[in-house]
């Protein structure tokens, strides 16, 4: 028994979705994405909302995560997603190079990120990265491969964190 699952989703004004067995598109102002649904589950649209139902009580384990994976692709096409990350060391930057993303992060060589499909890079400021799409999973790993190029170190922070994350510091040497 699924709490998450049970819950109905509104679809908004300027948001189809279209069922074709366990083949779900959504179209919206900001795009469309498609995905192919786990076959326990059925996907059923009346009017402005819709619903994600189990044909056997046994397949719950998948019931709360279809139904958020639906609600997040319409979510998507209405408003993008975003994540937001910083870049903290001296001399460490960004910039966007065409639709690719530059990085100086104390290499002895600039770092590029090329976006996948559907995802653009912003940098409002040397410091600041901003990751947008409609699919919420390409956001997230997306955000996740650039700060892989440079994770945060505990000592002086240094490196790439999301905007909503907290390093926890720790303390170095004490000389005598």
């Amino acid at each position: 028994m699924s709490r998450i699952g049970n819950k109905t989703i509104t679809i908004p004004a300027g948001v189809t979705v279209e069922v074709n067995g366990n083949h779900v598109v959504a179209k919206g102002p900001k795009g469309t994405i498609e995905k192919d649904f786990h076959p326990a589950v059925k996907v059923e649209v009346e009017g402005e909302v819709a619903k994600v139902t189990i044909d056997n009580p046994a397949n719950g384990y998948i019931h709360g995560t279809m139904r958020t994976v639906l609600a997040n692709m319409i979510e998507g096409v209405n408003n993008e997603f975003t994540k937001t990350l910083e870049i903290n060391g001296v001399g460490y930057r960004a910039q966007k190079q065409g639709n690719n993303l530059l990085m100086n992060l104390g290499y002895s060589h600039p770092v590029v990120v090329e976006p996948p499909e559907g995802i653009t890079f912003d940098v409002p400021d040397a410091n600041t990265i901003i990751v947008r799409g409609i699919s919420k999973e390409v956001v997230g790993q997306t955000a996740a491969v650039v700060r892989m190029k440079r994770p945060p170190e505990v000592y002086k922070g240094k490196g790439i964190k999301y905007a909503d994350e907290h390093i926890r510091r720790k303390v170095g040497k004490t000389g005598k």
